[in-house]
């Protein structure tokens, strides 16, 4: 009897945890499993349905083509190497990227809206078709911030600071989807491991993800937004030597001039930006402190990852820092770092009167019908400052492209708000260049952030006035254009 009712326990628990362990496969990890990017069966059931386009104003930018053979389509990629930080890629076993992996349920025909249409189209003979994805995307836009970034590594962000809608989203190097998107299963990895081991790392949309870069001076302002926001006018001054040496070290800063910010003892917060000078920068840090610029810093989004809905790298203002190392953050050295994304927020939530909107990429999924699956209506990230503090600094960046640090971004007729950023990497690595800004700036259409990595080809003798300012620039003018 002892023994039968040992048996019988034994017998519980390996029925109790076949139970738990297939209860865990095919409830909590099922998606996991499912979008593992060694599960080649996901890939061959995505391309056993006419998978549903990705539209760029209506035109599809991807799209699957029916063909002979057991695998019924073909994905393809319009235009891939421009379009392939929005689309990503669809492959063999090495997973999905960008929209193709965010809405593939939608692109499916997965979800559980369309099932009954999923049904219906089985039931009446016809092929299952999944829904279209409309972007936000504006093809002329796209092509100008690609064009303008020409083969210089980096990337350029463009969205609508009053509604959220990002406008391009360009990454150099990039890649060719349609070399990934293949049948061929041994072609396809034999391509992906090339492009992993690319020292130019290909595959990072470099828009909001990948190591990401010191912001340089484009940071400084956040630190002027938590200035104003704490007492500060535009006004109000800052000591102006033209060297000076950090507390507790031998380090010292300089101006980008290697002298006084224009001229006087003394410097307005205005002045500093407008001529992008480093030191008052510096001094103003240490007036603020560390945390209160961390906490405006995060007010804008940093260390927080943003979904567009493809999630992004956060942007890192670090957790603790001494004085010297706030001072250096002041004009966005030490360990800060960020996402053209994030830059664009920034930019984006000064030009909108301090309202910062929640990036969207996508407008609306449209069913095989026709009808709207789902539509995406502008939403509201945070607001990090008042609208007394975006208008001082609208016309801080207004300044410093009429006659200032940011004159390479101007266009004649057109008011625009710019700021440029020169950031060092390491002692001998080349600079990166930067430019964040919007227009027209009484009432923005557009604001954009540029990076341009590896020195722009110039090491460190390039800057942002002249290198990332010109491309900024270049996708303004085709937005107004339009």
């Amino acid at each position: 009897m002892k023994e039968l009712r040992r048996t019988s326990i034994v017998v519980l628990v390996m029925i109790a945890s076949l139970f738990v362990s297939t209860s865990i496969i095919q409830v909590v990890s099922t998606e996991d499993l499912r979008d593992h990017p060694r599960n080649s069966r996901t890939f061959y059931a995505n391309v056993s349905v006419n998978r549903g386009p990705i539209l760029v104003e209506g035109s599809p930018v991807a799209y699957s083509e029916p063909i002979e053979g057991p695998i019924a389509y073909q994905r393809v990629y319009a235009n891939g190497p421009l379009y392939a930080p929005v689309t990503g890629y669809l492959t063999i076993g090495q997973g999905n990227t960008g929209l193709e992996a965010e809405l593939n349920s939608y692109l499916t025909g997965a979800t559980g809206g369309q099932f009954f249409d999923q049904v219906t189209a089985v039931l009446t003979g016809q092929k299952p078709q999944g829904a279209a994805v409309e972007t936000t995307i504006l093809a002329s836009v796209q092509q100008a911030a690609w064009d303008a970034l020409g083969d210089q590594e980096g990337a350029v962000f463009a969205w609508e600071p009053q509604t959220g809608r990002i406008l391009a989203m360009v990454s150099k190097p990039t890649f060719d989807p349609n070399e990934l998107a293949g049948h061929d299963t041994a072609a396809v990895i034999e391509r992906y491991n090339q492009l992993l081991d690319d020292p130019g790392d290909p595959l990072i949309n470099r828009t909001m993800n990948g190591a990401l870069d010191p912001p340089g001076s484009t940071f400084k302002l956040v630190v002027a937004s938590a200035a104003l926001e704490h007492g500060y006018s535009p006004d109000s001054t800052m000591p102006n030597p033209g060297v000076l040496e950090l507390p507790q070290t031998d380090a010292v800063v300089y101006n980008h001039s290697r002298g006084r910010c224009g001229v006087g003892e003394t410097v307005t917060i205005f002045d500093a930006i407008r001529l992008s000078c480093n030191i008052p920068m510096a001094e103003l840090g240490r007036e603020l402190t560390y945390r209160t610029i961390r906490d405006q810093a995060l007010a804008f989004g940093f260390d927080e990852s943003v979904n567009v809905p493809m999630a992004s790298t956060p942007s890192v203002y670090p957790r603790v820092l001494d004085e010297p190392q706030t001072m250096l953050s002041a004009f966005g050295q030490s360990d800060v770092r960020a996402s053209p994304l994030q830059m664009a927020m920034v930019a984006g939530a000064i030009a909108n009167q301090g309202t910062l909107m929640q990036p969207k990429l996508v407008e609306a999924i449209i069913g095989p019908d026709q009808t709207t699956l789902e539509a995406f209506e502008p939403t509201t990230f945070g607001q990090p400052i008042s609208p007394a503090t975006a208008q001082a600094l609208t016309a801080m960046m207004v300044a410093s492209v009429e006659n200032g640090a940011a004159s390479d971004a101007a266009i004649p007729g057109l008011t625009v708000a710019g700021k440029t950023g020169t950031a060092e990497k390491g002692p001998d690595d080349p600079y990166s260049l930067w430019f964040v800004g919007f227009a027209p700036a009484e009432d923005p259409r557009v604001a954009v952030a540029v990076v341009v990595q590896d020195g722009g080809g110039l090491g460190q003798s390039g800057s942002g006035a002249e290198v990332a300012a010109p491309i900024g620039k270049a996708v303004i003018e085709a937005v107004m254009a339009r």
